[in-house]
């Protein structure tokens, strides 16, 4: 009896040990002592002993031979057994015979069978496993999460072969690399699309692992798919973000470059050319200042989908920002064939635009470049359009200029200017002279205005017809009004130390100035810094940059007044124009053009415009001031025509600061 391998046990009718082998008492830790007077109910759980009582009834009762499950305590532990017992005669008395076998190692396999199962079935990613069956793969199981991602049932995808969900053409490269590591027998990791029951695609990183039987051969490959559609979308609008304007959905920066190495490197091997043109808008500025910033928004879109209806679908429009069009015009046979897409830009862009109900033409500069001609780089082919472009601003209206090396001489000449008068901000190279505007009848001093000069390290003196035009371009006119309002601001404040404290200041302004948001705050700030008077401060602007964009100009005037600063119209009567302005802006002052002036010694009828000019005023109640006055005669027309004062080399040449005390003192 102890020899045998499992518990053995005898047990009589009311349920007692009678007889037991030496395992039972290894595994109960109970002596013969204990064993003898122990039920064997005893070494059973609660929720254990209503079933093993039944089984044990059924023994002595009906004669049956049990077989049992069950859990049972040994020495403080719960360890499954299976048992088996039989009734069996001794004499009169019956017994039950019985042996044990411990189920521990059986039930932890099962539990991590059970455990694999519910992993596999609660994973998130598919799993497929398939029969490696020669050249098939037919499918022997899939878990829910299959089920879901792909729409097919377990039932509709057994036995059907692992690529029945491929969608033919697409994806074939991926496709062979996984037919490959199949026919290899290895693992393998590939991305590619495929489509749900329902017909939809969806991206699938697919992971194959081959299974080896014992003899180390290959019958099985598991699958591991992760449905990534989601992850390609966002990663697909990322590069889209990325790579495009948002505002148009042209390319940006980045893609433009891009698109033109390609197209230069395909000109290379089909000896073809490419026409890069660089746009810029006309007066795109002022759409946005007087119909505001969705109007702005609007033109800009209108023109992004005009682009792209001239062009092809090879070509590449760009949007470098600001309102900069960039076109790419790639596989160009002939220049001839350059010319007639040219052509079909310009046409696109002929039409008026309808803005919120309001007809609008919007033209725009082009500066074409051309590969291989002009230049062989994607840089050098942009910066070539770019030039080309800025002549092209010269040009008038819907202007297309084609780079040359004369243009770029051009150019460089510009950037010359341009480095030259940073550096002379930096260096304080330039300075202001004060030119007095006096009574033309009584000699007393009125005013002064701020002339600007630049000390050139090679070029001498210059006057501002030299540099500010580019100033204007190169957006240094900014700079270069803050520092002529700070000099402004500290003669003023120099003037009411020496006994002048109501003697004002005019300075000019430019287009680009007076269109700063912050123009009359940072005016305001620096009047109050200094502790001048704002009605010491006048600020001349050019009688054409009123007439052009009045809702600017009616903006800046009434800001002027609130902060009391004057407002002078300078180069009056230059060229034709809507008086009306005059009636609807706070003018305090016309500067009448300087041409009128000088022409009033050459006779044929030009002192008529002059003395017209003077009406206007006169019948307005507005103050005219003639500027550049150098003659007697001239003088003596201006007086007798009613002129207010004048201003000139008559009265006075501009002068320094310490030349201005002098001449006030003796004055």
């Amino acid at each position: 009896m102890n020899l045998l391998v499992g518990t053995f046990y005898v047990l009589d009718e009311a349920g007692y040990f009678v007889l037991w082998n030496e395992k039972v008492e290894q595994l109960t830790g109970f002596g013969p002592e204990q064993l003898r007077g122990m039920h064997m109910l005893e070494l059973f759980p609660a929720e254990e002993k209503p079933r093993v009582a039944r089984a044990f009834c059924a023994v002595f009762q009906q004669d049956e031979k049990i077989q049992l499950e069950a859990w049972i305590r040994l020495k403080g532990e719960l360890v499954p057994y299976l048992f088996w017992g039989a009734r069996m005669r001794a004499g009169e008395t019956m017994y039950m015979f019985g042996m044990g076998m411990d189920l521990s190692a059986p039930h932890r396999q099962q539990s991590a069978l059970d455990l694999r199962e519910r992993a596999l079935h609660a994973a998130s990613n598919g799993i497929v496993i398939t029969r490696h069956d020669g050249m098939n793969n037919p499918i022997e199981y899939v878990n829910p999460a299959f089920e879901r991602i792909t729409g097919y049932s377990a039932e509709e995808a057994l036995g059907r072969d692992s690529g029945f969900m491929a969608i033919p053409g697409i994806d074939e490269e991926q496709r062979g690399i996984l037919a490959a590591a199949i026919a290899a027998q290895r693992p393998a990791s590939v991305t590619f699309r495929n489509h749900r029951k329902n017909g939809e695609v969806f991206w699938n990183h697919l992971t194959i692992t081959p299974v080896s039987d014992r003899n180390r051969q290959v019958t099985h490959y598991i699958g591991i798919i992760e449905d990534i559609t989601a992850l390609k979308v966002r990663t697909a609008e990322l590069e889209h973000q990325v790579t495009h304007d948002p505002l148009t959905n042209l390319a940006n920066r980045i893609l433009l470059r891009d698109r033109l190495e390609q197209a230069i490197h395909a000109a290379q091997r089909n000896q073809h050319l490419v026409a890069t043109i660089l746009m810029d808008l006309n007066k795109f500025k002022e759409i946005n200042d007087t119909l505001g910033h969705a109007a702005g928004d609007h033109v800009l879109r209108e023109v992004a989908s005009r682009l792209q209806s001239a062009v092809r679908e090879s070509d590449t429009v760009a949007r470098l920002g600001g309102d900069e069009f960039v076109l790419v015009l790639a596989n160009q046979p002939s220049f001839r064939f350059t010319l007639q897409m040219i052509e079909r830009v310009r046409r696109a862009m002929a039409p008026e635009m309808d803005i919120d109900g309001r007809p609008l033409a919007v033209g725009a500069s082009m500066g074409v470049a051309l590969y291989p001609s002009d230049a062989l780089g994607a840089s050098e082919l942009l910066h070539a359009a770019d030039t080309a472009m800025y002549e092209g601003k010269h040009g008038g209206p819907d202007a297309v200029h084609f780079y040359s090396p004369a243009i770029a001489s051009s150019s460089a000449a510009r950037q010359r200017m341009e480095h030259a008068l940073k550096e002379a901000l930096e260096r304080d190279d330039l300075y202001l002279l004060f030119q007095p505007d006096v009574c033309i009848t009584s000699g007393r001093i009125l005013g002064l205005e701020a002339l600007l000069r630049w000390r050139h390290p090679e070029r001498g003196e210059l006057l501002p017809a030299d540099f500010l035009p580019e100033a204007e371009e190169n957006g240094l006119i900014v700079p270069l009004g803050r520092r002529v309002l700070e000099e402004v601001c500290d003669t003023l404040h120099h003037l009411a130390q020496l006994g002048f404290p109501d003697l004002p200041i005019s300075l000019n302004a430019s287009g680009r100035e007076i269109s700063q948001r912050d123009y009359l705050p940072h005016i305001a700030r620096r009047v109050a810094h200094h502790g001048v008077k704002p009605s010491s401060l006048a600020v001349e602007v050019r009688e054409e940059q009123l007439v052009n964009n009045m809702a600017q100009a009616k903006r800046l005037a009434d800001g002027m007044s609130e902060l009391g600063i004057k407002l002078s119209v300078d180069d009056f009567g230059a060229g034709l124009s809507n008086l009306s302005y005059l009636q609807e802006l706070p003018v305090s002052q016309l500067k009448l053009a300087r041409r009128s002036v000088s022409n009033l010694s050459q006779g044929n009828g030009s002192w008529a415009l002059a003395k017209t000019m003077l009406d206007i005023g006169h019948n307005l109640n507005i103050r005219v001031v003639a500027t550049g006055v150098e003659t007697q005669s001239q003088h003596d027309f201006l007086a007798a025509n009613g002129c207010s004062s004048i201003q000139g080399n008559y009265v006075s040449r501009p002068m320094s600061r310490p030349a201005l005390d002098r001449w006030l003192t003796a004055q």
